[in-house]
């Protein structure tokens, strides 16, 4: 019987020459190319180039190798179809029954720095996508393999000689091939969409159309990274996709150190806190409870940080979820652990505080890395038939920037405290008003259908937890459409209020702001969160 032949063309080569050795014994010959072709004579088993069988040598650079009738035939003729079989004869091509093929990696050269746009182009592979997707439409006849995981499932089908028992696998494989080249077509696409491309200039300045920096086509394409419990409540199915894209620091990125998997709402809620954590630079904590904060603090260390975040709403802190911007240590660890939380997120765990924390089976530590790289990326919110999405919001205005419009003018320690409340306000639900003094927040208002409930809960809640609010700050997330929040922010005792400004009845506030005496700042930057 004459030999079967195998076309093995890998960049990820993990498992490669063992898989190969065991289709030899299995009478295979293996046809491959560039580097697996050198791994495989390097270890002694026996290849032939695609060279020998096509009769052209590869060109371009390497740019064309498989593309070639005498391939393409081996692969996509049909072994019940008389008529392909003929034609095979005829152009004496032989039909190819394994195809083990995986892509050139393109994510791992986008994700380095260092690539130049030429680099990252050159790893667009073409041969390979038309390879699988031949093999995987013809995978009534032919095994393909995109992942090593399934190299031994293969070699055990072949081996047993009854391919007809072994169709399900084959389809399984089939479908492994299309999932792969569509998160790959979607990493390109992202990347020719987004990504340095010299040959295009930029547009004239003025003319660019609103939205031109989201992608023309959303593709999404992200592969399942965890199965989860239930969504936000037990009768609803979800799942955490992961886009492999996303450039670190993200959720996605963090590894569980202990604790439960993390839940749908867990994701949620942690997503915020590695978010928030990363907008101070003082050593900070930040206390989530529903996506709001119900505390956020800074100090000289983040054990101080954390006591004073606490302090702000300890209710609502039960069962929440705390995010660090500083390693979390022992102390740290030992103050933590008097409350059930849910989640805490920092840069890194130390030993002892690992030691400390696992007494807390149930407590997932997510380690974060490096907060300070921040890449532009969208954000996403689906709706009915269809998907809404956005830039991150990692903006935030800076005092230079900000107008102060009231005859009260804030002191230095007065744009501490105002600039941290604004911070805070901007990762609260909208409606938001917070309250805080120069380190902590005291009070927040969140989520309300007006600004004057806001206002008034966010009073509400300070009061609750025993916080005196005269001297303090207010930041308001949008503009304040009528005067009632800064009387009311003056009978609280408010010393000077933050907010966007904007309104057309913007004059009216400050008139009331000059009539309390309160300072009141302009950023010029809305924050709604829905």
């Amino acid at each position: 019987m004459a030999k079967r032949r195998a076309l093995v063309s890998v960049s990820d080569k993990t498992g490669v020459v063992e898989f190969c050795r065991k289709l030899v014994e299995l009478d295979f010959e293996i046809v491959s190319t560039g580097g697996t072709m050198k791994t495989l004579i390097e270890a002694g088993v026996p290849a032939t180039q695609v060279s020998d069988i096509t009769g052209i040598p590869e060109i371009l650079g390497g740019r064309v190798k498989t593309l070639h009738p005498v391939v393409f035939g081996g692969i996509l003729a049909r072994r019940n179809n008389a008529t392909d079989m003929d034609t095979l004869a005829e152009l004496g091509i032989e039909p190819i029954d394994v195809v083990a093929v995986n892509l050139y990696p393109f994510a791992k050269t986008v994700a380095n720095p260092k690539a130049t746009d030429e680099e990252i182009i050159e790893q667009i592979d073409i041969g390979g996508p038309s390879l699988i997707r031949a093999a995987a439409k013809n995978h009534d006849d032919i095994y393909v393999v995109v992942d090593p995981a399934d190299y031994e499932a293969v070699v055990d089908a072949l081996a047993s000689g009854r391919s007809a028992d072994y169709a399900r696998l084959r389809r399984k494989l089939a479908g492994k091939v299309f999932a792969h080249t569509s998160k790959y077509d979607n990493l390109i696409a992202a990347y020719i969409t987004t990504g340095d491309r010299k040959a295009e200039g930029p547009l004239e300045p003025g003319t660019e159309p609103a939205g031109s920096g989201m992608p023309k086509t959303l593709s999404i394409g992200w592969p399942m990274a965890q199965p989860l419990r239930y969504g936000e409540n037990p009768h609803q199915a979800a799942a955490f996709y992961a886009d492999p894209n996303c450039p670190s620091p993200s959720l996605a990125a963090c590894k569980q150190l202990q604790g439960k998997e993390l839940s749908y709402n867990n994701y949620l809620d942690a997503d915020t806190a590695l978010e928030m954590i990363r907008e101070f630079r003082d050593p900070a904590c930040v206390i989530l409870k529903h996506l709001n904060p119900c505390g956020a603090a800074w100090g000289d260390n983040c054990l101080e940080a954390w006591k004073m975040a606490l302090a702000c709403d300890p209710t609502s802190a039960f069962g929440g979820i705390a995010g660090f911007n500083q390693v979390v240590d022992g102390a740290m660890a030992e103050e933590i652990s008097k409350i059930f939380m849910e989640v805490i997120i920092a840069p890194a765990f130390s030993d002892e505080a690992r030691r400390v924390l696992e007494a807390k089976k149930n407590l997932r530590l997510l380690e974060a890395g490096d907060l300070t790289p921040r890449s532009p990326r969208l954000s996403y919110k689906s709706v009915s038939g269809g998907m809404l999405a956005q830039e991150l919001d990692t903006a935030i205005a800076q005092r230079k920037e900000m107008r102060v419009v009231s005859q009260a003018k804030p002191t230095d320690d007065d744009w501490q405290g105002l600039l941290f409340a604004n911070l805070v306000c901007k990762w609260v639900k909208s409606n938001a008003i917070v309250y805080a003094d120069r380190r902590r927040t005291l009070g927040v208002g969140a989520g309300q259908m007006s600004r004057i409930d806001a206002a008034m809960f966010g009073k509400h809640k300070a009061a609750a937890a025993g916080h005196e609010l005269r001297g303090c700050y207010m930041a308001s997330d949008a503009f304040f459409p009528f005067r009632d929040v800064v009387d009311l922010a003056a009978k609280a005792g408010v010393r000077a209020i933050i907010q966007p400004g904007g309104s057309v009845r913007d004059e009216e506030s400050i008139l009331a702001a000059d009539e309390h005496g309160i300072a009141m700042v302009f950023t010029g930057m809305r924050h709604f969160r829905h």
